[in-house]
């Protein structure tokens, strides 16, 4: 009996181990900069300094992902401590994607540049901000959806 329930638990934990190991393809993402092709909602929120002070800070916008590494923004809205700015629909910017799915945006000239973090088949998209040549200290992270091709 003891032999049998010694088997029976080696026998799950090789099962529960086994399905635990992912095959080395699974991890290769494979994307480039035509994963990111259609029209995309960005909402993020975060902050930026003001005479010393962080302030909040909200953005939604849409960008469009034009599967080449350029980009435009048709509309944006952002709110600064509350203050309501709407952006004209003419914004441009750049972007690229790595095979690994991490890559960069950049808005502007000049403008802020944000790390991605893209799903392999480019539907949602991890952005943080790393640079705004206007805003030295400002964070802002958000999602970006895509919502039409």
């Amino acid at each position: 009996m003891k032999t049998l329930i010694k088997l029976t638990l080696s026998i799950a934990a090789l099962t529960f181990g086994l399905g635990q190991v992912a095959p080395a393809e699974a991890h290769n993402l494979d994307c480039s900069d035509s994963t990111l092709r259609g029209l995309y909602v960005f909402n993020a929120t975060g902050f930026n300094i003001v005479a010393g002070v962080a302030v909040p800070k909200a953005i939604v916008e849409f960008i469009r992902f034009n599967g080449d590494g350029t980009l435009t923004v048709p509309a944006a809205t952002r709110s600064v401590n509350g203050v309501i700015a709407r952006s004209p629909a003419d914004g441009v910017g750049t972007y690229t994607v790595t095979p690994d799915c991490t890559g960069s945006v950049t808005f502007g000239p000049p403008g802020p540049t944000f790390d991605v973090f893209v799903a392999p088949r480019g539907t949602k998209t991890r952005m943080i901000q790393i640079t705004d040549p206007t805003q030295a200290g400002a964070v802002l992270q958000g999602i970006v959806e895509r919502i039409a091709d």
